[in-house]
């Protein structure tokens, strides 16, 4: 019962420190890692151990789905050098830097702890930066190029991690008896992944009931996950590429009512993840503090210094030079086009939910664990209050500014959305609602042909008339709720008839 109150205390803390970090428009992950430093020092807090073998799992597998269904083919084709130089050339850069500088603080740390340090802490998490951009928006191709980035340094960071730790384990590590079996893995993987994910989509495509429907995807999340780690296939790259997968060829089969569902039920369930491995290694911390005293606990802290250094410092001399791509698409010349977009990309580099759960996944037999599971802690919160807290105001300053493409995107596609919306009514019988309905639709095209780019606007003429008949008619609805005279059932159905009545007519921005 003790272990239950405090899961119900810690989501409510959570819920408070996610509405803080709202208000002063920072990550909510930066609030929840200072909650787990506050666990630490509260007594009594219940000894919660996760098995290190389903730590990835449980963190790494919803996360990446959710994250692998929202990327944009198109966007990662069309930015894949600096792309890849994120997730794989940051990467690798990142962990021999971390390796080396760990080596010269603990020279007694064997080297290939120290390769999974750097593995542990190299990659950043997109989590983090998208919640500050929600409140500072990043030109387009940016934002792209950090999502594609968090999506892909995921799995060259785990790879080089499970072959550290591989080698930690053994004592010994022969590169020429690994290398083929690795190669072949991950080649499976981008096999296997989209293989699952038209199977899953010809198996569900008969799935209409929306509970169903999101517990066959965590299912999947998870089940994919196990079964390519049994098979000793690349978990990232294989959950990655079915959801990919999965999201170009869902959209035709998925139920509205399901599909809006879903989402809200996804991103609570990764805000809840977020919040679990923070306080999971939040009770961790406690422990080790006690384990290590006097010199041991210096050394501790000194390396924690030296990581958080090395990883700012290897991003900033990474993207900083290879920021090649002049301009990014911005509309600024000069010196803030060619310096601001790396400033951004690199101050962005904050670490999440993917270094923690990566440092709880150690076995607890793994040298120099505690000194590995603390530096890495030190480092997410070093990241997420001194970058997190600062970008916002970085990028207002940097006033890095495109032509808005995904605006300008959605501007056509809706208006030849109206136009083949009102060619479908062309044979309709001449009613008043369906006479009503074209003239809504001819009035949004031609405010799309007056546009400069024909851009059509955000929502129909009438949208805004039938949000105040919908407010009108709930309310009355509500009176009678109060006077007795409907009962709570009759209320409930009416009420999601208007929930979804109003959502049709609210632009996005408003919702």
């Amino acid at each position: 019962m003790l272990i239950f109150e405090w899961v119900v205390g810690v989501l409510f803390g959570a819920v408070l420190l996610a509405g803080v970090a709202r208000r002063l428009g920072a990550p909510y992950p930066a609030f929840l890692a200072l909650g787990g430093v506050g666990l630490a020092f509260v007594p009594g807090v219940p000894n919660l151990r996760l098995d290190p073998e389903l730590a990835l799992a449980l963190f790494l597998a919803p996360v990446l789905l959710d994250a692998g269904f929202d990327a944009s083919v198109r966007d990662l084709k069309e930015n894949w050098r600096p792309v890849f130089g994120l997730a794989v050339g940051a990467v690798a850069v990142t962990t021999a830097a971390v390796a080396i500088a760990a080596r010269l603080v603990v020279p007694d740390m064997p080297l290939s702890a120290c390769i999974v340090l750097g593995a542990v802490v190299a990659p950043p998490d997109a989590v983090a930066a998208l919640a500050v951009l929600k409140h500072a928006p990043m030109p387009h191709r940016l934002a792209t190029i950090l999502r594609g980035e968090s999506l892909l340094n995921d799995a060259a960071s785990l790879l080089i991690y499970r072959l550290g730790v591989t080698a930690a384990m053994a004592g010994t590590f022969h590169p020429a008896e690994v290398a083929p079996a690795f190669l072949l893995g991950v080649v499976a993987s981008l096999v296997v992944g989209p293989c699952l994910g038209l199977l899953f989509v010809a198996l569900t495509r008969r799935v209409t009931d929306p509970a169903s429907a999101i517990v066959l995807q965590f299912v999947a999340a998870f089940g994919i996950w196990l079964a390519a780690e049994r098979l000793e296939l690349s978990g990232v790259l294989t959950i990655v590429t079915f959801a990919v997968t999965v999201a170009r060829r869902a959209p035709g089969i998925t139920a509205p009512r399901a599909r809006v569902i879903s989402y809200a039920v996804w991103d609570t369930a990764v805000f809840v993840l977020n919040v679990l491995a923070f306080v999971l290694i939040g009770i961790q911390i406690d422990p080790i503090r006690e384990r290590l005293s006097g010199a041991d606990a210096w050394q501790a802290l000194i390396l924690a210094g030296a990581t958080f250094a090395t990883v700012v410092l290897t991003r900033l001399a990474w993207v900083l030079p290879t920021t090649g791509i002049r301009g990014f698409g911005l509309r600024q010349a000069g010196a803030a086009a060619r310096l601001g977009p790396g400033i951004a990309l690199s101050w962005a580099g904050m670490r999440g939910i993917v270094t923690v759960a990566a440092a709880l996944a150690l076995p607890a037999e793994f040298p120099h664990r505690d000194l590995v599971v603390v530096t890495a802690f030190v480092t997410v919160l070093g990241t997420l209050i001194v970058q997190g807290l600062t970008l916002r105001p970085l990028l207002a300053h940097l006033r890095l500014e495109d032509d808005d493409p995904v605006g300008r995107e959605t501007g056509w596609a809706r208006a030849a959305a109206y136009e083949a919306a009102l060619e479908s009514l062309a044979d309709a019988e001449n009613e008043p609602a369906t006479d009503a309905l074209r003239a809504e639709f001819r009035a949004a095209l031609a405010e799309a042909e007056a546009h400069d780019e024909g851009l059509a606007p955000e929502s129909l003429p009438a949208d805004a008339a039938r949000r105040r008949a919908v407010e009108a008619a709930r309310d009355a609805v509500l009176a009678l709720r109060r006077q007795g005279r409907i009962g709570d059932d009759a209320y409930y159905l009416l009420e999601e008839e208007f929930d979804w009545a109003e959502l049709s007519a609210t632009p996005r921005a408003e919702t």
